[in-house]
């Protein structure tokens, strides 16, 4: 028996209610359900302003809480073929926003998730980045949010059983871009975002210096049409320059229950690109 709405949204507003009152404590029962409500209020506002963000914006909230209203900020409304690469955009809040309306959706992931909007026309392909069972410039548009880190690392940890993707390659990341260079076609864009700061392994994603990352971009084909790094805090994110991030770190929650006095909750630096693939 289908869950009736109203009972749903009271559950969730308890979970957040819950969330808030014991602290607000980052991956604590009700942080998603909380980020995923202020992600839409961003999203529904459509106000967000990635070069001038709010006082305390997203504080004690990981790097989605920009990567995803930035990436609706960018994209346009009308017909394209869209891929998203990674199924960071599998969720009802964003397959319903009415940018996406008229796009072909093609969603391509490790293994299948709770979530699936195939009712809607949206394509599920369980496929490694590393080889696209598609041809060239098949795409007019892709958005990689948040997973080119996870390219040849332990990805069995959050996304997937199968122990072929337990890996410590995170030179293949390359690999990853190339692919993407490959099935999108001339005159496309890619919005690609990934954590940034001092380079580190934590095993199951890897953090990209500023410089490497943008070389990496380069060699892959793409122009780097635009670019935004978000730096977090204690009094939230912001948009800062290259040459701040290079320092930053990354909070790994799933080693530690003790959260740092800045509330981080994952990544403290994102960088986010406006991709573009030129005519041949």
């Amino acid at each position: 028996m289908k869950t009736p709405a109203w009972l749903k949204n009271w559950r969730i507003r308890r979970k957040i209610h819950r969330f808030q009152g014991a602290g607000a404590r980052p991956w604590a029962p009700g942080y998603e359900e909380y980020k995923e409500q202020e992600i839409g209020r961003i999203l529904n506002s459509g106000c967000f302003d990635p070069e001038h963000l709010p006082s305390r914006f997203g504080i004690g909230l990981d790097e989605r809480i920009v990567e995803i209203p930035w990436f609706f900020q960018r994209i346009t409304p009308g017909p394209a073929r869209l891929l998203d690469a990674g199924s960071a955009l599998n969720q009802e809040l964003y397959l319903t926003q009415p940018v996406l309306a008229e796009k072909e959706i093609h969603i391509v992931t490790l293994a299948p998730e709770n979530y699936c909007a195939w009712r809607s026309g949206v394509s599920y392909l369980y496929e490694d980045l590393r080889k696209l069972p598609y041809r060239n410039s098949c795409f007019d548009l892709i958005a990689c949010i948040s997973t080119l880190e996870h390219i040849g690392m332990d990805n069995t940890r959050l996304y997937t059983a199968d122990s072929a993707f337990r890996e410590n390659a995170p030179q293949c990341a390359g690999q990853a871009l190339d692919e993407l260079f490959r099935v999108l076609r001339p005159r496309g864009k890619l919005w690609l975002t990934v954590p940034v700061g001092t380079p580190a392994n934590h095993g199951w994603l890897q953090i990209f210096d500023p410089r490497t990352l943008e070389s990496m971009i380069a060699a892959s084909g793409f122009s780097m049409e635009r670019t935004w790094y978000f730096q977090y805090n204690s009094v939230g994110w912001r948009k800062v320059q290259a040459s701040e991030v290079t320092e930053e770190t990354y909070f790994d929650w799933h080693y530690t229950k003790f959260h740092d006095p800045d509330k981080a909750a994952a990544a403290r630096a994102v960088g986010c690109f406006e991709l573009f693939k030129q005519a041949a």
